[in-house]
């Protein structure tokens, strides 16, 4: 009996470590983005971004908890204004704040999440004229820890936080787009 578990422990070990070796060469860093055209000129949907307070109007992930507790803080809109947040497990805990403002061009972020793992990315709202209209890509890059890169061996980080990237612009299309 002691042999059959002293396998068992063998096999489980040498499982996680072929795992690890395998995450040891995905890539160090991670970037997920997606875009939408919105019929508004950037002006109008700088405005959005920039000002947390409107958070609650388009973000995807404002409605998976009706308890949701934000503080918004520092500047009222642009460089320096902050929002942080705790909720439940499909919101987590965390703290963003605005760092950079290119006019209608680009609004950057920092992005610390506390739960559910300590993470630090930063996100980019990039604002390109495309017809009448403009063309945002929302993306969010960062370092990629050795466990991050075994998760992503199982999951499809891109597509679970890609969808709610996509459901955020339809939101901030919406918006937007009313007169």
């Amino acid at each position: 009996m002691l042999r059959i578990i002293g396998y068992i422990i063998g096999i489980v070990v040498l499982a996680v470590a072929g795992i690890l070796a395998v995450a040891a060469f995905q890539p160090d860093s991670f970037r997920i983005e997606r875009s939408a055209v919105i019929d508004a000129p950037p002006e109008k949907i700088e405005a959005i971004l920039t000002d947390f307070r409107r958070a609650k109007e388009w973000s995807p992930w404002e409605e998976l908890d009706p308890n949701l507790q934000r503080t918004i803080g520092g500047a009222e809109t642009g460089v320096g204004a902050t929002y942080a947040w705790s909720g439940n497990n499909d919101v987590g805990a965390g703290r963003q704040e605005i760092t950079a403002v290119e006019p209608g061009k680009l609004v950057r972020v920092n992005l610390e999440f506390e739960r559910p793992m300590k993470t630090v990315n930063t996100v980019e709202y990039s604002l390109q004229p495309e017809g009448d209209g403009t063309k945002v890509t929302w993306a969010m890059f960062g370092p990629q820890p050795l466990i991050g890169r075994a998760f992503g061996l199982f999951m499809d980080i891109d597509a679970m936080v890609g969808k709610d990237f996509e459901k955020g612009l339809s939101n901030l299309k919406a918006l937007a787009e009313q007169p």
